[in-house]
């Protein structure tokens, strides 16, 4: 199951594609309770998006009135996020380096699916030791990952079914899933993470767990749902020092 792990946000023609995404379906679900957890964790509103992506995450952000920076390894990506949105503040951080943030004083750090992309624990350590370090007095990480289910089921916004090996996925190993809501087909790949280390990761870099959410599918949503109903397909982690 180990195989080489390439960074797909990084291509030009997935960024373009990327873009275009907003909160459908699946993805909805993801975000649909975020408000709710910011303001029962989050006193302040400045804000780093770390793994920002084309900006979806820092406009949502800037939506529920946070000031935030958007980062990320992708210059492609940034390049979209800018196109959308001139006014935001945007800035490439080569290989996760993010010592010249150090002193700004986070009340959130968000990494919205920014983990199902770092392939090594010495790596994923060493980033939440960093943004653990970036917070202010009382800040707050919120990690918004896949949950191992997402990548053996069906779902309203992605399919599984061609990738039958991603059953046997243990932490670490590359997995596939492909994406229903963009023109762009080919199958991305992420790095399968269990809940169990996921929370041995935070231990170790002595994060606390505050609060674990699972969201499911509601039949008031406006949305049709496959699987969200009965599985989550998300993690959301807030965690604190």
């Amino acid at each position: 199951m180990k195989h080489t792990f390439r960074n797909t946000y990084t291509d030009d023609v997935r960024a373009s594609s990327y873009a275009d995404v907003g909160f459908p379906a699946t993805y909805y679900l993801a975000f649909r309770d975020l408000p709710v957890i910011f303001e029962r964790y989050v006193e302040g509103r400045a804000a780093l998006d770390f793994g920002c992506g084309t900006g979806r995450s820092t406009r949502f952000l800037k939506s529920l009135g946070f000031e935030v920076l958007g980062v990320d390894i992708a210059e492609a990506m940034l390049n979209r996020a800018r196109e959308r949105d001139p006014e935001g503040e945007y800035v490439l951080i080569p290989d996760g380096d993010l010592a010249e943030l150090k002193g700004h004083g986070f009340d959130l750090v968000l990494c919205a699916f920014t983990f199902d992309n770092v392939p090594i624990r010495a790596k994923r350590a060493a980033l939440f030791k960093e943004l653990g370090g970036l917070l202010s007095e009382g800040g707050r990480i919120v990690n918004l990952v896949s949950a191992p289910e997402i990548y053996v089921n069906e779902w309203t916004s992605f399919s599984t079914e061609d990738f039958t090996e991603n059953v046997s996925a243990k932490s670490g190993d590359v997995v596939r899933i492909r994406m229903l809501d963009v023109p762009d087909g080919r199958p991305v790949e992420d790095v399968f993470w269990t809940d169990d280390d996921y929370r041995d990761l935070y231990t170790s870099v002595r994060l606390d767990v505050l609060e674990t959410y699972r969201p499911l599918g509601k039949s008031s949503d406006p949305w049709s749902w496959v699987s969200e109903n009965r599985v989550s397909p998300w993690a959301i982690y807030v965690l604190e020092r």
